[in-house]
């Protein structure tokens, strides 16, 4: 597998993407560069993405991945055991697991893409690119953690903050064209008045409804880690930005590598595209006041499965009572999501003074009354 790093054509630096202007910048001279420019410099990284830089071996290693021919294989892929990678820039190794496609030398700092890890059938079709920098990223998650309360002090300070990381997560998206044959029993009821005698009708009827659904975006995390629900929840992403896949976007960043297949979500989704069509038709026999012995069919006339990267920048606190915190920001949108700590000596201290304050002025309030 190639390790692949991104080069500033001026003068040999590290090439991180910008989520700022888009591009790719250079932190040692401060050039920047657009896509084409940056990979016009890197060719092996344009190569990589192509499958031109050994068409052969990427067969044999995609062979292996999915028949598990050896004992080794097995191992890195069931045990998630530790991958070791050579940095280019440094000749450190690089220690991964078994689905990182995109990391740091923990020496010299360097980003580096594993460029098998999203080659063949695990290359992206789209990429959702960084919308918010690091620096904005810190900016709004201390301003809204500050309005918690009785959050440890160490939570915000520097050292701890920095250690937000941008990670690609890997999301599959589904949708097409459907056509819906839905059917169900109506009832209505009319009800009158005449004098003092109160009279109710109930009709019954068979009620069908035809038509098309065309549906859009729905995404299912596909990745088995343990913030994967965590990470769910700052969706929703404005899916209409999303770029055609280059291993550029993942430069400074960290990225994973899918381990859920369709076949695994496919249910779940199509449970969920069931659901919201059968909604799409009940709206269309809105006449009557219930519909009950519902039964539908869904045939698709296209479906459409796109395997994308997801921005999302996260971030770990060991709080002092044992627990690990994890908190996740959408990296386009700003949405955060996570489990704040509690300090409960903050917390103890705040209700005792509150209640001094108010015994002292009940106290002071009789003795002038």
């Amino acid at each position: 597998m190639e390790v692949i790093t991104y080069k500033c054509p001026n003068c040999g630096g590290d090439l991180t993407f910008d989520p700022a202007s888009g591009k790719y910048k250079c932190e040692y001279c401060l050039s920047s560069f657009t896509q084409e420019e940056a990979e016009k410099a890197n060719p092996k990284a344009a190569e990589a993405l192509n499958g031109e830089d050994d068409a052969a071996g990427a067969q044999e290693a995609s062979d292996a991945q999915k028949e598990s021919s050896t004992e080794e294989t097995k191992g890195e892929t069931e045990q998630g055991e530790a991958v070791v990678y050579t940095c280019p820039n440094c000749g450190a190794e690089i220690v991964t697991d078994a689905t990182t496609a995109a990391t740091y030398c923990f020496y010299c700092h360097n980003p580096v893409v594993l460029s098998g890890r999203l080659s063949g059938e695990y290359m992206p079709d789209f990429v959702l690119p960084f919308k918010i920098s690091k620096e904005q990223a810190i900016e709004k998650f201390l301003s809204f953690a500050r309005k918690k309360r009785f959050i440890p002090k160490d939570f915000f300070e520097k050292n701890q903050v920095q250690k937000m990381t941008g990670v690609y997560f890997p999301y599959w998206i589904y949708g097409g064209d459907f056509e819906t044959d839905y059917m169900a029993r109506g009832r209505k009821v009319r009800v009158w008045q005449t004098g003092d005698v109160e009279y109710k009708e109930t009709s019954i009827y068979d009620v069908r409804r035809e038509g098309e659904v065309r549906v859009d975006g729905l995404s299912r995390n596909a990745l088995n880690k343990a913030d994967r629900d965590l990470i769910e929840c700052v969706q929703p992403y404005r899916l209409e930005e999303m770029q055609p896949f280059s291993m550029g976007y993942l430069s400074g960043f960290q990225a994973e590598k899918r381990d859920i297949e369709q076949a695994q979500i496919a249910p779940e989704l199509k449970k969920e595209l069931e659901m919201m069509a059968r909604g799409a038709m009940r709206n269309e026999a809105n006449e009557y006041l219930s519909l009950e012995q519902e039964k539908m069919k869904l045939s698709p006339k296209r479906e459409d499965w796109r395997y994308v990267l997801f921005p999302v920048w996260t971030l770990t606190y060991p709080g002092k009572d044992g627990k690990v915190y994890y908190y996740a920001m959408n990296g386009q949108t700003g949405t955060i999501n996570g489990d704040f700590p509690f300090e409960r000596k903050k917390a103890l201290l705040t209700s005792v003074v509150s209640a001094l304050f108010v015994l002292i002025f009940m106290l002071v309030g009789g003795y002038f009354s």
